[in-house]
């Protein structure tokens, strides 16, 4: 594996400073990449889950009241105290990575503060967005948390005390959010009581939580084991199981009955400028929703366009909801028999495109890769995804693929563009290479933007042919309804949270424009109603990294090389796309 190349890199407090255009170590680089590494470790004490995350195991014992006023007010003056200190630089005095540092900084505390005006906190979790799930992902032995050593298990127990007063902080939420005219659509709230309900057991044996008693290792002592099993056994029963049956139970006997039949934000107070906040922030750009909106609706008719191509190609004499209907139902697009074979049909994606990834990417990441089914306990409302691995390379990426019943999976669904968007190159190309990134600071290897991120992700798909996929007609036709679905999200996510369009509206739009079930669309549009914006970071990111590569493949003529200019995307990290756009024009003004 190539070495990674580094036209220049920003030094964190304990790393040696390398520095372009500038003398090495001049004192205003060593101040500000001190700064920058106080930044990220506070910021780990403020979020330890995301440490946990990160294989960073210092704080795997805490678990933050975050809907508190308490850490709410420690939230602000944190964000205050840090754009506080940028004022003590001059930017022009630091070196060019320096700058991206200070100007993704500069916009992400601000829009952090701006942030404030809003009560997220009345909306403590959703069904989508929600601790209370991912603590089960935590707990279960499977995930993120460790449990390896006798610390690990006495860390998680310290963790579960704290969630059951995270839990009554968040009813509590709920409680003056319904007061002040904040509350949920009945649409999800009915998804989060059986997701609550389900955590609800008869013995602590049939808890997922028990999962880290029946791997405990055999380096434990029969005394530890014991006293482990009987601990972990104690907080299932008295904690975790009571604490899931009160989110429950105050969801459906009391929440539920105040819960509101509008779908978007515009129905709350102030909603309609939250939701425009939320855009600027989830695309990091300045756009208004309207602008999103239309860019969605050129979007859907130029897909539609290709999708049409396809569909003559191939000889189908219906219109194109007929084809979309023909390949949702087909026997012959459902040709396995169960998740083993499932999960090696992605494989043998993986191994067919091996080749021409070495000719497309000088860098390959050294993180482990793995390719698993997604756990029962949460395989219903899940939708493929890629868990980062850790920095150290000791825990996998995983890219998990859902499969209810294997004997209905549809090859049609995209199986290659999914591949190429979570697995690799996309999110596992993306976030492993900056995390190993050691000469980056570190609140940028383990920062992420929604926009970058998941722009970069969309943009993979759309190297399928370059990567030998895509020849099967039916699987570019997935592609390109992978495709569709994003630039869809643009008109519904907008119309839902502007233009007042009903749950209903949204999903018969959806399934009347892609090769979508109701029950998939119904899971999307209630996705975009509980994370609003969200769901735009994809295609804008996409959209400005795919013509950036146009505009230069103009320029450079020659001089233009594929595997650089994905070096040149990946290499700095996630940043907002307008330091993004400026940091690739100067990279390109040197190829010249």
């Amino acid at each position: 594996m190539k070495k990674i190349v580094l036209l220049a890199v920003c030094a964190t407090a304990i790393i040696a400073c390398k520095q372009s255009n500038k003398p090495e170590n001049t004192e205003a680089n060593k101040k500000f990449a001190s700064m920058c590494e106080t930044y990220y470790q506070d910021g780990l004490k403020l979020n330890p889950i995301s440490a946990t995350f990160i294989g960073d195991e210092r704080y795997n014992d805490l678990l933050p009241n975050d809907g508190s006023e308490a850490f709410i007010r420690e939230y602000r003056s944190f964000n205050e105290r840090y754009l506080d200190s940028l004022g003590n630089y001059d930017r022009e005095n630091l070196n060019k990575n320096d700058k991206l540092s200070f100007d993704y900084l500069k916009d992400q505390l601000g829009m952090n503060i701006e942030g404030l005006k809003y009560h997220f906190e009345y909306f403590p979790f959703n069904q989508m967005f929600a601790l209370p799930l991912m603590f089960g992902q935590l707990g279960s032995g499977t995930g993120a948390q460790p449990f390896k050593t006798i610390k690990n298990y006495e860390d998680w127990l310290k963790r579960v005390n704290a969630f059951s007063i995270w839990a009554d902080t968040a009813i509590g939420n709920f409680k003056k959010g319904a007061a002040a005219g904040f509350v949920l659509p009945k649409a999800l709230v009915v998804k989060m009581i059986p997701q609550m309900q389900s955590m609800v057991v008869a013995t602590p044996e049939q808890s997922l939580f028990y999962g880290p008693v029946k791997s405990i290792p055999n380096t434990f002592s029969s005394a530890e084991k014991q006293k482990m099993t009987e601990e972990y056994r104690n907080a299932i029963t008295n904690v975790i199981i009571p604490t899931y049956k009160k989110l429950g139970d105050y969801l459906k006997n009391e929440y539920l009955p105040k819960a509101r039949s509008t779908s978007g934000y515009s129905a709350l107070p102030g909603g309609a400028e939250w939701y425009a906040y939320l855009v600027r922030q989830q695309t990091t750009t300045n756009k208004t929703p309207e602008e999103v909106y239309q860019t969605g609706l050129k979007e859907v008719s130029r897909i539609k366009g290709e999708m049409d191509s396809i569909k003559n190609l191939v000889g189908f004499k219906g219109d194109l909801k007929a084809f979309f209907e023909y390949m949702k139902t087909d026997k012959k697009f459902m040709p396995y028999k169960n998740p083993q074979e499932i999960l090696a049909a992605f494989e043998n994606i993986h191994q067919r495109m091996k080749p021409n990834l070495k000719k497309m990417f000088e860098n390959e990441p050294k993180t482990p890769f793995e390719i698993r089914q997604t756990e029962a306990f949460r395989a219903a409302s899940a939708s493929a995804e890629y868990n980062q691995g850790s920095a150290d390379g000791k825990r996998p990426g995983i890219f998990y693929v859902p499969i209810l019943d294997a004997k209905t999976f549809n090859t049609t669904s995209g199986m290659e563009s999914l591949f190429l968007h979570e697995a690799i190159p996309g999110h596992h190309y993306q976030i492993s290479l900056t995390q190993e990134n050691t000469l980056l600071p570190n609140f940028r290897r383990f920062g992420g933007h929604n926009a970058y991120v998941e722009g970069w992700a969309l943009y993979c798909e759309s190297l399928g042919k370059e990567l030998g996929l895509y020849q099967d007609p039916y699987q570019h036709m997935g592609a390109l309804g992978d495709e569709m679905h994003r630039a869809i999200r643009l008109v519904v996510d907008v119309a839902i949270h502007t233009k007042n369009m009903s749950r209903e509206d949204a999903i018969k739009y959806m399934t009347d424009n892609e090769a979508i079930s109701t029950e998939g669309a119904t899971a999307e549009i209630e996705r975009y109603m509980g994370i609003p914006a969200q769901a735009l970071g994809y295609k804008t990111g996409a959209m400005k990294i795919r013509e950036l590569r146009t505009k230069y493949e103009k320029e450079l003529g020659a001089k233009f090389k594929l595997s650089a200019f994905h070096t040149e995307v990946l290499k700095d990290g996630s940043l907002p796309l307008s330091v993004f756009e400026a940091k690739m024009d100067a990279w390109a003004e040197e190829q010249k």
